[in-house]
């Protein structure tokens, strides 16, 4: 199982960041090993001084595909979920600044919290859904779909002709606006057009 993550698919995010705009998706991997697991609190890590919450809207592939037309895109997923990607920002920082890969700031253990999936026919149209971060019960992060310079099908697209997709990858699609930093015994919750989908407490 890959996670495939994309970065800078929200103008408002960018800006925060102060990042350049893409000309193409930003992607990146997260190894099997960020998944934290069902049910388990989120220890934050030594290494780090600045781990950033980032909500994002996934997409679990169900079947083989390579090279995959973005109308055909839509057949190759049938559940939506949310998910945070736990990023280490000063050690981010320290290594885009020499030009090195982000991975030991982003693939780290339990950097990957995945929330419950849910059936993409519940929804009307996926290309506006409206999801939510809260932290001690106050929203912190807002987003919705129709704002991302690409979205779920260009994406699956996009990344099929680089990886071959696999059943049960996962996509991280994104995060908007409004990251921050995470503090021990802080409690995240995560909404999708409503319904709370994850929740995760900090240690």
């Amino acid at each position: 199982m890959k996670i495939i993550c994309i970065g800078r698919n929200y103008v408002d995010h960018i800006k925060e960041l102060a990042n350049e705009r893409p000309k193409d998706p930003v992607v990146f991997i997260k190894p099997d090993s960020a998944v934290l697991p069902k049910e388990q609190d989120f220890y934050i890590p030594e290494f780090s001084n600045e781990i950033h919450y980032e909500i994002e809207v996934l997409v679990k592939i169900k079947k083989v595909g390579k090279h995959i037309n973005e109308k055909f895109a839509h057949t190759y997923y049938d559940e939506i979920g949310l998910g945070i990607d736990f990023t280490a920002r000063d050690l981010q920082s320290r290594l885009k600044e020499k030009g090195l890969p982000w991975e030991l700031s982003k693939g780290f253990d339990g950097s990957a919290v995945i929330g419950k999936w849910v059936d993409k026919k519940n929804f009307r149209d996926l290309n506006n859904m409206n999801f939510s971060l809260s932290k001690n019960g106050t929203i912190v992060q807002k987003g919705n779909t129709a704002l991302m310079l690409w979205n779920i099908d260009s994406l699956i697209s996009y990344v099929s002709k680089f990886f071959m997709l696999k059943k049960g990858d996962i996509i991280f699609t994104g995060t908007p606006a409004g990251v921050g930093k995470i503090s021990a015994n802080d409690y995240l919750s995560a909404k999708l057009e409503g319904e709370e989908l994850l929740t995760v407490k900090i240690k």
